[in-house]
């Protein structure tokens, strides 16, 4: 078996104000399946979140920093308010700053001043989409950072967002220790596409799905009213089909799910065109929905990487919307078009119950960690239990869509597509 250790910054001599106790040494599976009923020798353990009874900082005198970076998600403002509300009253932290604008509010000659993040300041937020601090994509220089932390006299940094944000952390970690400075940094994973690894779910993924499918009856809607209507529908998902999967099972009126983790052919007689055109012919209508990382092996790689070094999608929705539109023109047929592409509304949407709970309990066990020195980890929900991961663990590569697996298996079902377009 191999256990994930994490890092702590020293000695944990102060103790806790919380009266809820002390969480005893508890590891969880990273799986909780075993084929053959054996458990494997690789098993992987993680170490359970929850408060200590010990903690490394004194919160008298202790100072936090949030950061939110990357692209928007429901429940930012979430996790930024029961940061707050962990601290003080909690712990009695006295003093939390809100870095501004991502990462690039730790670097004085490119960002806005931090802001001090009160009770009264956060009180309403959680009924809003978007991050009370705002957010940019890109990193930032460790050593200025770094110099910017010391300055503010900054003890626990939280790190809201993807996997290049967690890395940055680490980095500002990794800087701090080389200078002596004791400071604990602590990510709580942000992505809509519920694509990281050792993590079941992350905090906004029920929230577009639920929004997802309210466009998804729209689309059904529009569809359903012509003769041979066809709606297309882009969802968000990158490299991992998870929101558009979801989507199309909870909904039951997609037709066609395209999704990254499966290529497909446009044409021959197995082909999706002819699929599209073979249910117009059954059914009158088709609703289509596709991740918008899928397909990009039509489109060409783009070479082109926003600031955080993701590569550039070319857009697989417009793509496929024209090339159906141009197959039925070309082979005189009826068919009438409508497109949607709610992926920036579903994005600032404020988060609903099932996230809101997740991001209460991520952004209260993120402090805990805090408190009690670990750093360069990540809070993740797995297996029915919190977990400190390294962030090293979580950088290492993502989550993909199991097209053996019980979700896909449900999507062929609802949508009675074939198990590939070739």
């Amino acid at each position: 078996m191999k256990t994930m250790t994490i890092t702590k910054l020293g000695a944990a001599a102060f103790t806790s104000p919380l009266a809820s106790g002390d969480v005893p040494d508890i590891l969880v599976p990273a799986d909780i399946q075993w084929p053959g009923g054996t458990v494997p020798d690789g098993l992987v353990l993680f170490e359970k979140a929850g408060p200590r009874a010990k903690l490394f900082f004194d919160p008298a005198t202790t100072r936090a920093a949030i950061v939110t970076c990357g692209g928007l998600c429901p429940g930012l403002n979430n996790v930024i308010r029961s940061v707050v509300r962990e601290l003080t009253r909690g712990y009695g932290v006295t003093s939390v700053l809100g870095i501004r604008g991502g990462y690039r509010g730790l670097d004085p000659a490119r960002g806005k001043a931090p802001i001090p993040l009160t009770e009264d300041l956060v009180e309403e937020i959680h009924h809003k989409g978007g991050t009370l601090l705002g957010t940019s994509r890109g990193p930032v220089d460790p050593a200025v950072a770094v110099d910017f932390l010391i300055g503010h006299q900054v003890d626990i940094l939280f790190t809201v967002g993807g996997d290049g944000t967690q890395r940055g952390g680490n980095a500002l970690y990794q800087e701090a220790a080389k200078r002596g400075h004791a400071l604990a940094v602590v990510g709580i994973p942000k992505t809509i596409d519920n694509d990281v690894r050792f993590v079941t779910r992350t905090f906004g993924f029920g929230t577009a799905v639920d929004e997802a499918v309210r466009v998804i009856d729209s689309a059904h809607t529009e569809a359903r009213s012509v003769d041979n209507g066809v709606s297309v529908v882009k969802l968000m998902g990158r490299h991992a089909g998870f929101i558009a999967a979801a989507a199309t099972v909870a909904s039951q009126d997609v037709n066609f799910c395209l999704v990254p983790e499966q290529a497909f052919a446009l044409d021959g007689p197995r082909g999706l065109l002819a699929a599209v055109e073979k249910r117009l012919q059954d059914k009158s209508h088709a609703v289509i929905v596709v991740a918008e990382g899928a397909g990009q092996d039509l489109l060409g790689k783009s070479r082109e990487k926003d600031a955080s070094g993701n590569a550039k999608l070319e857009d697989i929705g417009h793509f496929l919307r024209d090339t159906i539109r141009a197959h039925f023109t070309s082979r005189g047929l009826e068919m009438t078009m409508r497109y949607f592409d709610p992926s920036y509304q579903i994005r600032g949407c404020p988060a609903n119950t099932e996230d809101s709970l997740l991001c209460d309990r991520m952004g209260r066990h993120a402090v805990h960690a805090a408190m009690s020195g670990r750093t360069g980890l990540v809070i993740s929900f797995l297996n029915g239990q919190f977990v400190h991961v390294p962030i090293e663990v979580i950088a290492a590569g993502g989550k993909r869509l199991d097209l053996e697996g019980e979700l896909w298996r449900a999507v062929l079902s609802s949508t009675s597509q074939p198990p590939t377009f070739s």
